[in-house]
């Protein structure tokens, strides 16, 4: 059972940035960040698949970046130009197999880690 931790999150206002990262207890073949806003579903914000191809929500393109640290298993998150929208709480998930754009494929999730982005 693969384990995820998230961490990074906090407090900062529009135009600023934050890293989030997430410590995984192995590899796997998709990686991705997901969040949930106030009163709204989870969606994904971003995945990376095999270490190789990364895809985004239009919401944040241009302004995230996810990547990957092989050698410390560790999943990163940099969200730059931060808007109050972004507010949410946010997971990193992890999938064995299957589409990385599919949020179903995902089998493994972090604990979540808050963004509070005020104007």
């Amino acid at each position: 059972q693969m384990k995820l931790v998230a961490s990074g999150g906090g407090s900062v206002q529009a135009g600023e940035s934050l890293r989030l990262s997430c410590t995984a207890s192995g590899s796997t073949y998709c990686a991705g960040w997901f969040r949930q806003r106030p009163g709204q579903e989870r969606e994904r914000v971003a995945a990376l698949e095999n270490d190789t191809s990364t895809t985004y929500a239009d919401s944040v393109k241009g302004r995230f970046t996810i990547s990957q640290d092989n050698a410390k298993n560790t999943l990163y998150l940099q969200m730059n130009s931060l808007k109050p929208e972004d507010t949410a709480m946010y997971y990193c998930a992890a999938a064995d197999g299957g589409s990385c754009r599919n949020e179903g494929s995902y089998r493994y999730w972090g604990q979540g880690t808050q963004v509070t982005v005020s104007s």
